[in-house]
């Protein structure tokens, strides 16, 4: 997923006909280059020769010194040459953009060609001018950014394609190309950024727990901030770990509204705010992110599995259930619909399709323990309906819990359904103190213990804590 599209220097280039733009040429010249001149053209692991991407600050490091050779070899093909490359442009601290192609003409000497680019060159640079009196800090801070060596990022790339597929397996393969990358590169924030994104999904996607891998997302992105302050990148990956595992909501806005600052193209923050955003019951906020991400990054199935839970949650039921249903139709393997699609079903008092969302969820995380819950819940609602489903329920959960795994909040709900109140409050307890991120959310709770002194002491120091 191309999920910065910084107009700076160091832009991703995802198709050959961006690549060729990027040079005012045809693909065919462009590939002609890749194959006789050595263009520095990547492609995505796994997708065939056809996928390819390129990074404009290569390009233009290519570029330099080739000029006439590239002039000389474009004068046969009938094709038009820029009078500079949008990549030494933005070498030169100045805002990437193509300058127009002029056709050549037989009656035009090069001289001639230059004086009638003149006038036209002398607004771009008035026009590129104001642009960085207006965002010089800007590119002052991309200019000193580090630059990690080839093979960091290579492993990167790698590492950021595996990312995107969030699933247990992948999810594992991505940390090692990430943490590779930092052993090539220990000053390259982006592989410390990349090691904080896995995290922060492993307790999601994967099986590892949240006590575990929030601590691990939050040392990467607090490392990767260190290296690189400008990251909006590296703010993104601190704001959400801040938010989820510290507790600290304001703190968490903040570090959000940097990222976007930075870059207000950043799909991943655009869609990490938005999921913040609806935790905290701010619909309309929540949506006009998630349409941003969207918008940006079209075809990420993630984007629209949360947007369409988010639009259940804000009342646009249909809406999101028909979205849900759709992504459940084309992309089956995308674990996060099933758990909304249980969680609608379930709120629904549809339970047998709860049951069955959720066992697709637990088989999909490769997670044991679920697929062992899953098993009790469906015999026991078989035989007793609802009743014999928490009864079923309870001692599978409980010894999961004493094997370290599980949630102490669900459990708490579980004992509350089936009226052992005192242990329900005391496993509310504990997942406050294992700062579960259902203490947030406000997940349902059986209405009995919303009048409990306990369960109200504790909901008021989570909003205490997001305040900070």
């Amino acid at each position: 997923m191309a999920a910065n599209r910084d107009p700076l220097a160091g832009k991703r280039l995802d198709s050959w006909k961006e690549i060729a733009s990027f040079f005012g040429r045809a693909e065919r010249t462009v590939k002609r280059w890749e194959t006789e001149r050595g263009l520095p053209v990547h492609r995505v692991p796994g997708s065939g020769r056809g996928s390819v991407f390129a990074y404009s600050d290569e390009l233009a490091e290519w570029l330099k010194g080739r000029s006439e050779e590239l002039d000389s070899d474009d004068s046969t093909s009938g094709e038009a040459v820029a009078s500079q490359s949008p990549a030494v442009s933005a070498a030169n601290g100045e805002a990437p953009r193509p300058l127009p192609i002029v056709p050549p003409r037989p009656d035009l000497t090069r001289a001639r060609i230059a004086a009638w680019l003149l006038p036209l060159l002398l607004v771009v640079a008035v026009v590129i001018a104001f642009s960085v009196g207006h965002r010089g800090s800007r590119f002052k801070a991309l200019a000193s950014r580090h630059a990690p060596n080839q093979e960091a990022q290579e492993l990167y790339l790698k590492g950021r394609y595996y990312w995107d597929r969030r699933t247990p397996d992948d999810l594992n393969k991505a940390i090692d190309d990430f943490t590779q990358a930092i052993v090539k590169d220990p000053s390259d924030a982006e592989a410390y950024v990349g090691l904080a994104d896995c995290y922060n999904l492993l307790r999601e996607f994967g099986t590892m727990p949240p006590t575990e891998a929030y601590p691990r997302a939050l040392a990467a992105a607090q490392r990767a901030v260190e290296l690189d302050d400008t990251s909006a990148e590296a703010h993104n990956s601190l704001a959400f770990v801040t938010f989820w595992w510290s507790w600290q909501g304001v703190t968490a806005e903040r570090e959000f509204k940097r990222a976007l600052e930075l870059n207000p193209d950043l799909v991943r923050a655009h869609h990490w705010y938005a999921t913040y955003l609806l935790a905290l019951h701010r619909h309309p906020e929540a949506l006009d992110q998630i349409e941003q991400a969207q918008r940006l990054e079209p075809s990420s199935n993630a984007i629209l599995a949360d947007k369409g839970f988010l639009l259940w949650q804000a009342g646009q039921q249909s809406a999101g259930l028909a979205l849900l249903k759709q992504l459940e139709t084309t992309e089956p393997s995308l674990s996060s619909t099933h758990n909304y699609l249980g969680r609608i079903y379930w709120e629904r008092q549809d339970y047998p399709n709860a049951l069955r969302e959720w066992r697709h969820l637990a088989e999909l995380r490769h997670d044991e323990a679920g697929v062992e819950l899953a098993d009790a819940r469906e015999k026991g609602f078989a035989a007793n309906g609802l009743k014999g489903l928490w009864e079923a329920d309870l001692p599978i959960r409980k010894a999961q819990f004493d094997r370290g795994i599980g949630s102490a909040y669900d459990l708490a709900q579980t004992c509350a359904a089936l009226g052992k109140e005192q242990e329900a409050l005391a496993y509310l307890q504990m997942a406050f103190d294992r700062r579960e991120a259902s203490m947030i959310t406000g997940d349902p709770v059986v209405p009995s213990l919303r009048n409990e002194p306990l369960y109200q002491q504790l909901t008021a120091q989570v909003r205490e804590s997001l305040a900070k």
